[in-house]
């Protein structure tokens, strides 16, 4: 192996992307869509259960709907 070549696991990849803010009515990570219990045990987790994880993230954008602030959420009233 030369110097220039990274030793990599075969192993599912974290989704995480550094953006971590935790949604406070959604309880997940906006970033990557994990709970805070997912990505805490990420690295417990069987390839199998990350897997799972990973085809679930997609459903769970809509979880993350835009908060309204300010003039336009007191119009909607």
């Amino acid at each position: 192996m030369s110097k220039d070549t990274v030793w990599k696991r075969n192993e599912v990849e974290s989704p995480c992307v550094r953006q971590c803010v935790v949604h406070p009515e959604a309880r997940i990570c906006t970033g990557c869509m994990r709970t805070i219990d997912e990505i805490t045990q990420w690295s417990k987790m069987t390839a199998d259960e990350r897997s799972a994880i990973m085809l679930e993230l997609p459903t769970r954008a809509p979880l993350l709907k835009k908060r309204r602030g300010g003039r336009a959420a007191r119009l909607q009233r």
